[in-house]
């Protein structure tokens, strides 16, 4: 074997791996409790399996080809960056907007910080309105 099969085999393991992450990151979808758990199960292990897709990819195709791709670096970078923040702003904004834990899930420290006695009162209101 030369040194260029070898590693375009490590390319084809890369992008192997990846699509073996992929599943785990679907089956957390389906599986876990909450949209904060499957959040994160959505950004960590998919950005994982995209990045290690692609980057099978870029070691393909230089190895292979001779060819560097700037689309490919370009897209690693983007989903490195962007798929994080994205994650963030969904579990920010669901619960911003009062999702419900899993339960089991432990104590809500960021609750009394961020809505206050709030949600005493809106307690209250619901239970004089019986």
């Amino acid at each position: 074997m030369s040194v260029n099969q070898l590693i375009e085999i490590m390319a084809v393991l890369f992008i192997l791996l990846g699509a073996i992450v992929s599943v785990i990151s679907a089956l957390g979808m389906i599986r876990l409790p909450d949209v904060y758990t499957r959040s994160h199960a959505a950004t960590k292990s998919a950005t994982l399996s995209v990045l290690l897709c692609l980057f099978g990819a870029f070691v393909y195709f230089w190895i292979h080809d001779g060819y560097v791709s700037i689309r490919l670096i370009l897209g690693i970078v983007f989903v490195f960056i962007t798929a994080p923040v994205a994650g963030h702003l969904v579990c920010r904004a669901a619960y911003r907007s009062r999702v419900p834990l899993a339960e089991g899930s432990g104590d809500d420290a960021l609750k009394l910080v961020l809505f206050g006695d709030e949600d005493v009162h809106v307690k209250s209101e619901v239970e004089q309105s019986k």
